[in-house]
């Protein structure tokens, strides 16, 4: 497993109190992989914690959203000819042991993306019930879609290859990106992995995903996904004319 070639992009927002442990972590464990800490415009001190940390950093010049955060980072991985960008969030969940077992996957399946999703021994789905409720709709819906299962399709613990990262810096669904990039991977005839990971608490902090939030999410991801497949269908469609009528 080489990460030649590789960034690992960190998206934030107002993660101060975590960020610098995070990135001081990822160069203790992976010593000369780059690190890109993409600050969705935070209001306290996610952007200077970062830098002391020894992270490159970005600085969005307004609030996107997490798919905003995470497209700009790709972009700009793709602008600068990385291969391969890992993904990871800036709470401190993902555990920087698992960046290379995720790589190695990568590299030895020829799969587009691998997912690291929370192993048995993490301790299962530690969510809200309303959101563990919509990820279990959300298992189920996308299984006819995918053509196969995905145990948690939420995850934003992520190895994408160069083919991946070039529809990425281009497309990219904006505020809750996970379930509806399963969608567009499998609308292009790209490869999914999953890889069993060590899941952990918030280092600080508490998540933003509140009840409400949680059905607001189920809803806003639902239409998203229908609105992906019908964009997709439909821009097929019309170049099948196209070349039928040339």
């Amino acid at each position: 497993m080489s990460m030649e070639n590789t960034l690992l992009i960190i998206p934030a927002y107002n993660e101060g109190q975590a960020i610098g442990k995070v990135v001081r972590e990822v160069r203790e464990i992976c010593p000369g992989l780059p690190v890109l800490v993409i600050d969705d415009h935070s209001a306290d001190a996610t952007p200077t914690e970062a830098e002391e940390a020894g992270a490159m950093l970005m600085r969005l010049p307004c609030h996107l959203g997490l798919g905003g955060a995470v497209q700009a980072g790709y972009k700009l991985a793709y602008q600068l000819g990385y291969k391969k960008v890992v993904r990871i969030d800036g709470d401190g969940q993902h555990h920087p042991q698992d960046i290379p077992r995720l790589l190695a996957v990568l590299e030895e399946t020829g799969c587009e993306v691998v997912i690291g999703v929370r192993a048995k021994e993490s301790g299962g789905l530690q969510t809200h019930y309303i959101r563990r409720i919509g990820i279990q709709f959300f298992r189920l819906l996308l299984r006819p879609i995918l053509g196969r299962p995905v145990t948690d399709p939420t995850s934003g613990f992520l190895a994408v290859n160069q083919r991946a990262l070039s529809v990425f810096a281009q497309t990219f669904p904006l505020e809750y990106p996970e379930i509806e990039t399963l969608v567009v991977l499998q609308r292009r005839s790209f490869r999914f992995e999953e890889v069993p990971c060590r899941m952990r608490k918030r280092m600080a902090g508490r998540s933003s995903i509140t009840a409400t939030r949680s059905i607001y999410y189920v809803i806003h991801v639902l239409l998203g996904v229908f609105v992906n497949i019908l964009r997709f269908d439909g821009r097929h469609r019309a170049e099948g004319e196209e070349a039928h009528r040339g």
